[in-house]
């Protein structure tokens, strides 16, 4: 199948801002077969949509429309699409009254130009968004089928997801499709591939694998497409749990796990507490572990440790420590991460230091140089890892090596 996107916007003709939609639709349109023909930036203008619509290629059979469905006048692809289809607009009840819910939650009453955002085509299906006020409409027409929907990329994303991505694997695809991630933390995507040769090798038709990797983690996807759902779901399951046994304890969870929830959850379970001292991450782990609802029940705080005199003074790092190995040390992680655990009485404690970079390297110490350090009940343990050049990767990087050592010591004593 071959579609096509149609992004409708001023903004982004004059560079206000970046067309990110198309990119993203692409993507997921890729992953399910359908090739992306064309995708063209077009002038919220009658004239511009209607050219557009006439001038598709003959062979696509799938048009995405992103944008023009504001409440504002300037927003002309709803009216223009019903024209152009030969439709009326009707009012519905059904969207009207999720506007209304949507301006309750917030305190606010919706104006009259809300309200005729429930003024929709009669002919087309309706998409709801869940997150917005305006939703998206289904068109079938000479044997293509035309979708709408919002600009606002979480709107966009919203009804893509939920509604247009289903339709087309049900309906226009006539297939089952289903994904399954497996999520990795602390090997390179290179070594990762090595381990899994033999596994790739072995891949049942049907079924295929892609690296995803971000800094300091590797996504691993599952994509296997079919006519008969329950064989799907059988062939993920099988492929899913030999990819899970191949790699063991590197896996830390499942499809949108987070490292920090997965290591929330095990603190919890086990009634336990973290206490931080940060330096080269400089409040990023903090960050990560308190993203997460319900962190205070086991997130004491932290100390974010830039200058030595708040490591010997906060954290007890003792001064002969840091004039005779230097802060990025295995002595001086080691007591940031004691001190941190003794100051803040936590169950366990972690500590970073290095050098982020881009400057402040040496020979000895090149930059992406950083110590780990991990307090707890049975003591104190440190790493040393040797990240790149670039500096927020590596403090990403640092701070997912240093929750996967708690987490390895969390499941270690399970």
């Amino acid at each position: 199948m071959q579609a096509e996107i149609i992004t409708i916007g001023d903004e982004i003709l004059i560079g206000q801002i970046i067309d990110t939609n198309s990119a993203w639709m692409g993507q997921q349109l890729n992953l399910v077969g359908i090739d992306v023909t064309r995708i063209s930036s077009i002038s919220d203008d009658k004239t511009a949509i209607v050219d557009a619509l006439d001038h598709l290629y003959p062979s696509t059979q799938l048009v995405l429309i992103t944008g023009g469905l504001g409440p504002t006048k300037d927003d002309l692809t709803k009216l223009t699409l019903c024209e152009y289809f030969g439709m009326e607009l009707t009012f519905r009840e059904d969207v009207y009254a999720h506007i209304l819910a949507l301006f309750h939650a917030l305190g606010r009453v919706p104006a009259a130009v809300n309200r005729e955002q429930a003024l929709l085509p009669d002919g087309c299906r309706v998409l709801h968004n869940g997150v917005g006020t305006a939703p998206g409409m289904l068109f079938e027409h000479k044997g293509k089928h035309f979708i709408s929907m919002p600009g606002v990329p979480y709107e966009m994303k919203h009804i893509m997801q939920n509604h247009v991505m289903p339709i087309i694997a049900k309906e226009l695809l006539r297939q089952y499709i289903l994904h399954s991630t497996v999520l990795t933390v602390g090997v390179p995507e290179s070594e990762l591939a090595e381990q899994l040769e033999n596994f790739e090798a072995r891949l049942p038709t049907g079924i295929k694998l892609a690296y995803l990797p971000r800094p300091g983690m590797v996504r691993l996807r599952l994509t296997a497409k079919g006519s008969d759902e329950g064989q799907v779901a059988k062939l993920v399951s099988v492929q899913e749990n030999l990819l899970k046994a191949t790699l063991g304890k590197v896996v830390y969870g499942m499809d949108a796990d987070s490292l920090e929830k997965v290591i929330g959850d095990l603190l919890i379970r086990r009634k336990e507490s973290i206490a931080l001292a940060e330096s080269c991450t400089g409040g990023y782990i903090a960050h990560l572990l308190t993203s997460v609802a319900g962190s205070s029940a086991y997130f004491l705080g932290g100390i974010v440790a830039y200058d030595n005199r708040v490591k010997m003074q906060q954290l007890g790092v003792e001064e002969h420590v840091l004039q005779r190995n230097g802060a990025v040390s295995e002595e001086c992680a080691m007591q940031m991460a004691m001190g941190a655990r003794a100051h803040l009485k936590s169950t366990w404690a972690l500590a970073t230091t290095g050098i982020a970079g881009p400057d402040g390297g040496t020979e000895e110490k090149p930059v992406g140089t950083v110590w780990i350090a991990l307090a707890g009940p049975a003591g104190c343990t440190a790493h040393k890892y040797q990240f790149g050049t670039d500096r927020s990767r590596n403090i990403k990087k640092s701070a997912f090596a240093a929750l996967d050592m708690l987490r390895s010591a969390l499941i270690e004593e399970e």
